[in-house]
């Protein structure tokens, strides 16, 4: 996902899971009336500060949902300790790329598997990645300070002649830069120990007592430029460690998520949040026939800093009738660049309004404020047309899908 900057709220330390709440409507004063389907339980929302992270708190709010649905007790994740070792991966690829991958803070649902994988995981207790004196995250100074080393490495690569190499100590100055704006953390994370209801625990140790095989997860989209039924690897700036998802047709996509929701599954969702129809302060992503009946006062700035532009239509007070998406113009918004790769949150539950409607329930990270405290609904229609992809444990596909993508 794109760099997408919140500073809503503070960042939340509780370890407390929020229940189940029903939502009847998406603000105050709204004639929308919402019918629970399905909600499932999911940890409190967080804050991602002043950072482009919401790969890493979607995704770990997801497996939070996931280690309670695995009957493995309630979890809070350090989204830092994602943060950091993705940094460390992006930082290898680009140099061994000459500079032609992307280095910045984004990253991609598939990220977390990674480094859960090879590093581990630990609890937001043992890692808060707040090293720099304050309360909130904020990584401008240290995505800048990391991109100028990367650039300073970039160039002695360039600089290199014949019988010269590139020493191994500028992979330590990275590192060392992210162990003083995060925190430190051993070379060999072994030898991180912290201890959790008395108990002592390393990153290994504690991957295993959350019960988290990474290879249970996997990716789905659904783009007509890539074969359906088959592995696509989504040509997006921030996939920058080549992960793969399987590409389905659009009905196929809606079915997965619906059906794995009603099975008791929650996803990682990935999409374009730019659209003046996507509303968050009102509760809402909707796609609405006509669009020219809504009023937006100011603008986005380019990072999306504060929600967005405010937007006011009857469309976010009553429901309208919403465009008819196919795959055609789904694939036609984002060959134009239209739909792009913006912000991941977290789909819990599935709701319907009076006319019949479908929504996802989304969790976001961006703090409590909005009139659905941190969630907002988001329409059928919206996720066929703005999604990017989701990510999901693969025994939430039914068996005819999994016999259609050979996944045992």
């Amino acid at each position: 996902m794109k760099k997408i900057f919140i500073g809503i709220s503070t960042l939340l330390l509780s370890v407390s899971v929020s229940l189940a709440q029903d939502f009847t409507t998406n603000k105050e004063g709204s004639e929308y009336k919402f019918e629970k389907i399905v909600h499932l339980d999911a940890t409190p929302v967080q804050s991602q500060g002043w950072t482009g992270t919401c790969w890493s708190f979607s995704t770990l709010s997801f497996l939070e949902s996931e280690i309670k649905r695995m009957g493995k007790g309630t979890a809070i994740l350090s989204e830092m300790w994602i943060a950091r070792f993705a940094y460390l991966g992006k930082a290898e690829k680009y140099i061994r790329m000459d500079g032609k991958s992307n280095f910045d803070e984004g990253g991609a649902f598939h990220d977390i598997a990674w480094v859960i994988k090879k590093y581990g995981i630990v609890p937001l207790s043992a890692y808060a990645g707040l090293n720099y004196g304050s309360d909130r995250h904020n990584h401008a100074e240290m995505a800048a300070v990391l991109k100028g080393a990367m650039k300073g490495v970039l160039k002695r690569v360039q600089e290199l002649r014949d019988g010269e190499m590139l020493s191994s100590a500028w992979s330590n100055a990275i590192e060392g830069i992210l162990n003083a704006y995060l925190g430190t953390v051993p070379h060999n994370v072994k030898d991180f120990e912290f201890e959790v209801d008395g108990k002592k625990y390393t990153p290994y140790s504690y991957r295993k007592h959350v019960g988290l095989n990474m290879d249970d997860y996997i990716g789905i989209t659904s783009f007509s430029n890539h074969p359906f039924y088959e592995k696509c690897h989504l040509a997006i700036p921030d996939n920058w460690n080549w992960g793969y998802s399987y590409n389905v047709p659009l009905d196929d996509f809606w079915n997965i998520a619906e059906e794995a929701l009603k099975a008791g599954y929650t996803f990682a969702w990935g999409a374009d949040v730019s659209e003046d129809y996507f509303n968050y302060r009102a509760g809402l992503a909707i796609v609405p026939e006509d669009k020219s009946t809504i009023f937006v006062s100011g603008k986005n700035n380019k990072n999306f800093s504060d929600g967005g532009s405010d937007k006011e239509a009857s469309c976010f007070e009553k429901p309208v009738d919403e465009e008819k998406i196919t795959q055609e113009l789904r694939q036609k918004a984002y060959d134009g660049k239209q739909t792009t790769d913006d912000h991941g949150m977290h789909a819990v539950g599935l709701y319907k309004d009076q006319s019949g409607t479908k929504y996802l329930l989304i969790k976001n990270s961006w703090g409590t404020s909005n009139h659905c405290d941190g969630y907002f609904f988001a329409s059928e229609a919206y996720f066929k047309y703005k999604s990017i992809n989701i990510y999901l444990h693969k025994d939430a596909l039914n068996k005819d899908i999994k016999k259609k993508l050979n996944i045992q």
